[in-house]
């Protein structure tokens, strides 16, 4: 296998037991799909900092800093090999602080908040889709971290334990 690596990172940002999604257009790698409140590719001085990755891309994309939220936290790490690639995402959730404005509009796409529960259902990149089922239906009641491996049935977790 000669595949190339890309990793890319999301954010997903809760509030009052809502969660912000991005309706991303115009991306170079997902269009059209609900994605995480923001996200993108690392640069190349991130590849070992995840957490760096997806505070910039909240800032470019939402305008928001780290004081903005609470409980920054990786959830997820998926991996996927499609088209050539091996996709390694970083998937982390955070509460946006109650004193900070929610009407949080993305130079990305299209921002819109949802109740939790509505969110399973929505298309999404293959991946998210998975991380959101798994959160809405273990990781929120959790403070794990989880790896996923793509498989032909979709995206089996595991909790990511300290050894």
């Amino acid at each position: 296998m000669n595949a190339k690596l890309r990793n890319m990172t999301s954010i997903y940002l809760m509030k009052n037991d809502k969660v912000l999604l991005l309706y991303r257009q115009g991306g170079r790698v997902v269009n059209d799909v609900w994605t995480g409140s923001a996200g993108g590719h690392f640069e190349e001085n991130e590849l070992n900092d995840a957490k760096a990755c997806v505070i910039r891309e909240m800032k470019e994309e939402l305008g928001l800093n780290p004081e903005d939220i609470d409980g920054l936290t990786l959830r997820y790490v998926t991996l996927r090999y499609t088209k050539d690639e091996i996709r390694q995402n970083y998937y982390f959730f955070a509460e946006l602080k109650d004193n900070v404005n929610d009407d949080l509009k993305s130079n990305e796409g299209i921002s819109k908040w949802f109740p939790i529960d509505e969110i399973v259902g929505l298309e999404m990149p293959f991946t998210a889709k998975y991380v959101v089922k798994h959160y809405y239906e273990v990781g929120r009641t959790t403070d794990k971290a989880y790896v996923g491996v793509t498989t032909n049935e979709g995206v089996d977790f595991m909790e990511l334990s300290e050894t």
